[in-house]
Order: C-alpha cells, then sequence, then structure tokens
C-alpha cells in the first residue's frame, strides 16, 4: 500500500494539470499582449487601419517578453514588426479603391517559390547558427518562425492575399515553439490565429473578388 501511494506521488502531474498551471502563472504583460495581438488579427481580416495600432503596442510588449525568455530571433522580429506596423499603416491608407476599400492584391507562382526557397535556407542557416553560439532551446523552430513572419507580414503590409494562406503554416509552428518554451498565453492565442486567418483568407478572397469586378474596364 505504501509503494502505492509512494508511485502515485512521484507519478507525472497530468497534461491538463500542467496547462493549468503554465495558465495561471501568466504574466498580464503576456495576457495584455496576447489580447491585442488578437485585436490586430481581427482588425486585418477587416481591413481596418488601427490593425496596425495594436500591431505596434503588442509587438513593443513582445519584444521585451522573447528576450526574457532567450528567443534572440523572436526578439530581433519584434522590431521588424514595429517597422511594419508604422510601413502596413502608411500603404493600407494610400493603397485604396476609388471607393476607399483596401486594395487587395496577389503574388505569381514564381514569387512564391522564390520566396519559399528564401525562407527554407534562410531557416537552415540561422537556426545552425543559432544552435552553435546560442542557448536557444529551438534554434531551428525560432529561425522557421521568425523568417516566415518576416516574410508574412511584409505580404500583409502589401495587402497580398495568399498571406493567409502562409500564416496557417507559421502560426501552426510558432503556436507549438512558444507551447515548448511555456508561453501558454501565447499558445492559446496562435492556435486561436488558425482559426481566424482561415476565416481571413475567405473573407479577403471575397473582397478581392468584388474589386475585380468593380475595377472599371479598360
Amino acid at each position: 500500500m505504501e509503494e502505492a501511494i509512494l508511485e502515485t506521488s512521484l507519478a507525472p502531474a497530468p497534461m491538463t494539470q500542467i496547462i493549468v498551471e503554465q495558465f495561471l502563472a501568466t504574466s498580464p504583460w503576456e495576457a495584455a499582449a496576447a489580447l491585442i495581438g488578437l485585436a490586430y488579427l481581427l482588425l486585418a481580416v477587416r481591413r481596418n487601419l488601427l490593425c496596425w495600432l495594436c500591431a505596434f503596442v503588442s509587438t513593443a510588449i513582445y519584444l521585451v517578453l522573447f528576450a526574457k525568455a532567450s528567443l534572440y530571433m523572436q526578439s530581433l522580429l519584434q522590431v521588424f514588426y514595429l517597422v511594419m506596423a508604422v510601413y502596413g499603416f502608411i500603404d493600407w491608407k494610400r493603397g485604396r479603391t476609388e471607393s476607399g476599400d483596401v486594395r487587395i492584391e496577389s503574388w505569381t507562382v514564381n514569387q512564391h517559390v522564390m520566396v519559399g526557397a528564401l525562407v527554407i535556407i534562410a531557416t537552415a542557416l540561422n537556426g545552425w547558427a543559432l544552435s552553435r553560439w546560442t542557448d536557444s532551446p529551438a534554434p531551428y523552430l525560432d529561425s522557421f518562425v521568425t523568417w516566415g513572419s518576416i516574410v508574412t507580414t511584409w505580404m500583409v503590409a502589401r495587402r497580398i492575399i495568399e498571406n493567409w494562406l502562409y500564416w496557417i503554416v507559421v502560426d501552426g509552428v510558432a503556436a507549438w515553439l512558444y507551447f515548448s518554451q511555456g508561453l501558454l498565453a501565447t499558445t492559446v492565442l496562435f492556435i486561436i490565429y488558425l482559426g481566424i486567418v482561415v476565416r481571413g483568407y475567405f473573407v479577403w478572397r471575397r473582397e478581392q473578388a468584388f474589386q475585380s469586378t468593380a475595377a472599371p474596364s479598360t
């Protein structure tokens, strides 16, 4: 009987208990950054300029959080996000249709192939460098999320519709990365992101079709 009690006490905690404990340990700053980040994405689906203000604030908070978690590439990524928040606001304000809606664009197949190859190469080189010269806990995942996010955020700022398809892959990998580092609120945020980006693609595709129909013939 005593041995059974001892084995029970030494047994690992169930996954649900671990998740609850991590969630309760979430800092107010991480929770705030996650909620503001969620607001950014919801506004981006609606092509609302305020999305870039939310992106700027959320990014500034995450810059500090990722630095403390030793996710160096994620920290550098936040600097890029800050710049893109400003650029995206300017480009969305300038790139509008005659009716005032944000104009939606597309990339060619060749552009997607080239960008995909560049992300793979950058991930491999960056991941190798992090594994060799830093204490990064997940060098290759960190690198992939970073370079994938750089490309995809640029696509959002340039109003490229395929950005939503890219985000499905990037957000899925990011969710696992953040969960492995105990950033539970951020993990939940990125899981929610996966559902929103799918909706975002169909919303933008419908709007793009409408813009094509409404465009004056030349």
